[in-house]
């Protein structure tokens, strides 16, 4: 016999069947033990009767979160809280705790842990279905926007994390030494993702880490993050750039309301809502005036007081949970955004009250390039590599990076970004 799953127990009725995960929970009785086992695809009541004499009275003995193998049989059982339940014949402890667990994975009433003793435990906080549930999602909003990319001609790439050159300008950078040379982590994969560009694989994706060094303490900012990334050449205006993106976001969470909606309802009491395309826009000049009505004084780009009360005021207009601001002021956006006007050709998508993707069209002639990393008061020979990409001609691009844990921190409404990712990295986490 092979191991099966919990969610293919349905499938096996009337069946001797192998069975392995934790002791999720016990119940003991006199005539009658109930043994809750859990893994990753679900939980399932297991039933010891004292006619098995050789584990009935252990059972009780062994401590929660024990790995144990079970082989029993299938019953259908209307009590049972799954419809199931297995008739234990056979009980094997393989792993059990050597000391009593910091936090505990049934809590009782509906108080957890406070949340630094949790992510010092997080191996065992993610034993939690809740929790499990939060990467579920994830796998499935990103496979729902990587299906998308492809379908689109997107190649992926993956570019180096180890740079010479800060991407973002210079500021929130996290330096190293590199055989006697100065590097960074990259914080982002902008400069590779415009490489492709020249290179002419006009249209790119890429999944992978992000560093910044960033001091805020909020409840949306870490220094490493997943940035989902993309890059589009041949295109008009920006507006191409927000169709695809809004496209692939729906993509992704009609993939996570498709295979994990009823679950997501009833552990978190949330409705996974597939947004209506196109996404409502509204330029920054526009959500100052909205925002200057509500007594908010705000000026080329938005606190995050601004971005929940304009997520707010287009909820009640369009009854939308997204919306893009465009068109940020040239003196707020890097050197390499292309000018429209004053402004920029550029944007934010703000989801449920917070930023989740910052995009632009890019500015893809060398001349103008190099004329406007002077403007910003940089200097050009750290730059050198990446403008001489420019030189041999480039066709015209832009492209956009999601944080791909805000948006499930949004969806799922998780209080803080640090409980969206499997492990985070602040100011002071190191560790696990």
């Amino acid at each position: 016999m092979k191991r099966i799953r919990v969610k293919e127990i349905p499938l096996h009725e009337g069946e001797e069947v192998i069975l392995e995960g934790f002791i999720h929970e016990m119940r003991i009785q006199s005539k009658v033990k109930f043994v809750l086992l859990r893994e990753i695809s679900g939980i399932i009541q297991c039933v010891a009767l004292p006619e098995e004499e050789k584990f009935f009275l252990e059972i009780e003995k062994i401590p929660k979160e024990s790995v144990v193998r079970i082989i029993g049989e299938v019953k259908k059982e209307k009590q049972a809280p799954s419809g199931f339940e297995i008739k234990i014949k056979s009980f094997e402890v393989i792993s059990k705790p050597e000391k009593e667990l910091p936090i505990q994975v049934i809590e009782k009433g509906s108080e957890e842990a406070a949340l630094p003793l949790r992510l010092d435990y997080r191996w065992i906080e993610l034993r939690k279905p809740k929790k499990a549930l939060i990467f579920k999602a994830w796998t499935m909003l990103e496979e729902g926007m990587r299906e998308y990319c492809i379908k689109q001609g997107c190649i992926q790439i993956h570019s180096p994390k180890i740079i010479g050159t800060p991407s973002e300008g210079g500021a929130e950078v996290f330096p190293l030494e590199y055989f006697g040379k100065k590097a960074f982590l990259a914080q982002s994969p902008q400069f590779y993702k415009q490489m492709a560009m020249c290179a002419g694989f006009e249209k790119v994706f890429e999944i992978g880490p992000v560093f910044r060094a960033d001091k805020s303490h909020t409840t949306r900012h870490l220094t490493e993050f997943t940035g989902f990334d993309v890059e589009l050449t041949y295109i008009e205006s920006e507006e191409e750039l927000m169709r695809f993106e809004e496209e692939m976001i729906c993509e992704g969470i009609k993939k996570v309301k498709e295979t994990l909606g009823e679950e997501i309802k009833k552990i978190y009491g949330t409705e996974v809502i597939i947004p209506k395309t196109p996404f409502p826009r509204i330029s920054m000049e526009e959500c100052t005036k909205l925002l200057k009505e509500k007594g908010i004084f705000e000026e080329h780009e938005l606190s995050s007081e601004g971005e929940k009360q304009i997520c707010e005021i287009v909820k009640e207009k369009y009854e939308h949970e997204f919306v893009f601001v465009t068109e940020y002021a040239y003196s707020k956006r890097p050197f390499y955004h292309m000018k429209k006007g004053e402004g920029t050709r550029s944007f934010e998508l703000l989801y449920k009250g917070i930023e989740i993707t910052t995009g632009a069209q890019r500015e893809h002639r060398a001349s103008v390039l190099k004329a406007q990393a002077i403007e910003k008061g940089l200097s050009l020979e750290p730059l050198k590599d990446y403008l001489s990409f420019f030189e041999y001609a480039c066709p015209p691009h832009g492209g956009f990076g999601i944080g791909i844990s805000r948006i499930l921190m949004q969806m799922l409404s998780i209080p803080t970004i640090r409980e969206a990712v499997f492990v985070p990295r602040t100011i002071e986490r190191l560790t696990p």
